[in-house]
């Protein structure tokens, strides 16, 4: 009787995963035809339900997820946050750099830490053409937080990698470790993962806001933590309202008016379904769509922008046309 339960048990195992197959056979025809798309996952009520992989990457190979890694810097903040290390979001940023007190232009002692997470520090930003310049000074916190102010603190949005390697700064004076040191053991740990070291600046202060490395199956975890409102089984890494209001629109981009941001997340519909995610350059994601019980992740070569030739709409095109609806397929079953 064992026997026979036990190999019926195996045959709707294997129908499952052929019915899974067959769902997503459009998704793997597309994702083929993208030659930078390195590696697409798909997780659907925590499990993985479709990968793709190709040229020389796999589920267990590392990348770079470029400013997906401000997302995570938003964690950890979350984190500090509520462990005390950070008094709250509306804590002035002088706290940690008193010379802002002496500098010409006194909205800068007015810089929260809200303001950092939504890109509304006011800062001119380090991106874009500046982006060289920057990583390439002697101090990279004290360039940023050089840098002229271009609006005040908490009104208009100005992306900057610099904002985000501030908070970096930051997570290492209060807590006392560096960031991916606390990042290790507040995070990862947690996970059920390791996370690799990354860039540092001169002063030794990993970078916070690019230049992180997780394999695809890692950044899935991530997403999960996120579309857990927090939870890693019974264990509460993150608060759940801290997961919630990072979701919360704060802001748009200026660039893509349907692209709105909160505390180091964007949010966007695709189609009729909304998700919050984690954007790096050159096409790294993690998704999270919550009213869907899933979660995506996209590698993609990193040495050129997303915007080029139109990858990112044919990337969002895959997903939209053939991944969203082969999810919903299951969730109906």
């Amino acid at each position: 009787m064992t026997a026979v339960l036990f190999a019926s048990a195996l045959l709707t195992s294997v129908l499952v995963a052929s019915t899974r197959a067959d769902d997503f056979q459009g998704a793997r025809a597309a994702a083929a035809d993208l030659p930078r798309l390195h590696g697409l996952a798909v997780s659907h009520r925590g499990q993985i339900v479709f990968e793709y992989y190709a040229r020389g990457y796999s589920a267990t190979r590392q990348g770079n997820i470029k400013s997906a890694s401000k997302s995570i810097i938003s964690t950890l903040v979350g984190i500090a946050i509520e462990q005390k290390h950070i008094p709250g979001l509306d804590t002035p940023i002088v706290r940690w750099f008193p010379e802002l007190k002496k500098d010409p232009d006194p909205r800068k002692q007015a810089i929260t830490i809200e303001n950092l997470l939504t890109m509304r520090s006011g800062l001119q930003s380090t991106s874009g053409g500046s982006y060289g310049p920057w990583v390439t000074s002697r101090n990279w916190v004290r360039y940023a937080l050089d840098r002229p102010m271009v609006s005040a603190p908490g009104t208009s949005m100005e992306y900057s990698t610099g904002t985000s390697h501030i908070l970096s700064a930051i997570l290492t004076r209060a807590t006392r470790r560096s960031t991916h040191q606390y990042a290790t053991e507040v995070l990862a740990r947690p996970l059920g993962i390791s996370l690799a070291r990354w860039t540092r600046d001169p002063q030794g202060i990993y970078f916070g806001g690019n230049e992180m490395s997780m394999t695809p199956r890692q950044m899935i975890a991530y997403g999960e933590l996120y579309l857990n409102r927090g939870r890693v089984g019974d264990r509460q890494v993150v608060s759940g309202e801290w997961v919630d209001t990072s979701c919360v629109p704060r802001t748009r981009s200026r660039y893509d008016r349907d692209r709105e941001h909160g505390y180091g997340w964007w949010i966007q519909d695709f189609g009729r379904h909304r998700a919050c995610f984690a954007w790096g350059f050159g096409g790294q994601y993690i998704m999270v769509f919550r009213e869907l019980d899933l979660v995506i992740a996209v590698t993609s070569s990193t040495t050129v922008s997303d915007e080029r030739r139109g990858y990112r709409r044919q990337l969002f095109d895959l997903l939209e046309t053939h991944v969203l609806p082969a999810v919903s397929a299951i969730a109906t079953r």
